[in-house]
């Protein structure tokens, strides 16, 4: 089997889980976006999966993600790592999404990052989707904004210039029950939903968890090891 025929079959094979969990859900199937995540594989990788009509896929580094986008440009990338500030200004100019805001400092750092790659020539969308990474159990090192913090984070992004508030992301804390993250966060992000009166991605679930995420309202799944296998080593 090639690797193509390999990445295809996967891919389907996960498409097929998300119709199940969808349907059982009592979902559209269609409500429910398949985001590839191909931190530590090979450009080439990525490349077959758009031969394959994936046209949008996620990374978790920024050097390796900005490496990739430039080597693949009809290909979309989402920001789903954490971000320190001082790297805004090179994730504006590749990044179509980050899901992984989670301050203040950083939404203005990614705002002016935008709006200085424009400037230079390095982006021709005027505006950056922005999801709010919420954290659950505070842990600072997995980065994430505290629950009763994510109203005032989603009034600097929405006010920002150069960014579009898009979403909630959440990944479940460690030791926690997977449907009890999501359907904490999925209360989280039905209230961003509500006070801003429209309809809001929510960024939950991955390869051992999705069914779980989509029967709490996931609207984006990310799925790595179950489309492209175990990571090599970075």
């Amino acid at each position: 089997m090639t690797r193509k025929e390999e990445l295809a079959t996967r891919l389907a094979q996960v498409q097929a889980q998300i119709v199940e969990a969808a349907e059982a859900a009592g979902r559209d199937p269609k409500s429910v976006k398949l985001l590839p995540v191909t931190k530590f594989h090979p450009a080439s990788d990525i490349a077959l999966l758009h031969e394959l009509s994936v046209t949008e896929v996620a990374e978790n580094r920024e050097q390796e993600a900005r490496s990739k986008a430039e080597s693949l440009p009809d290909m979309a990338f989402h920001m789903i790592g954490q971000i320190q500030t001082k790297k805004a200004n090179s994730v504006a100019r590749w990044a179509s999404c980050v899901h992984s805001v989670d301050s203040i400092r950083l939404a203005d750092a990614l705002s002016r990052g935008v709006g200085l790659a424009i400037e230079r020539g390095d982006r021709s969308e005027e505006s950056l989707p922005c999801l709010i990474q919420l954290s659950l159990d505070g842990d600072a090192a997995r980065g994430g904004v505290a629950a009763q913090d994510v109203a005032k984070l989603a009034d600097a992004i929405e006010s920002a210039p150069h960014l579009h508030l898009a979403g909630l992301m959440c990944v479940p804390p460690l030791g926690w029950e997977p449907r009890d993250a999501f359907s904490q966060a999925s209360e989280v992000h039905q209230q961003l939903a509500n006070t801003y009166g429209r309809p809001m991605e929510f960024s939950a679930g991955m390869s051992g968890d999705m069914t779980e995420a989509i029967a709490c309202g996931s609207t984006i799944v990310r799925v790595g090891t179950a489309i492209l296998g175990s990571r090599p080593l970075p």
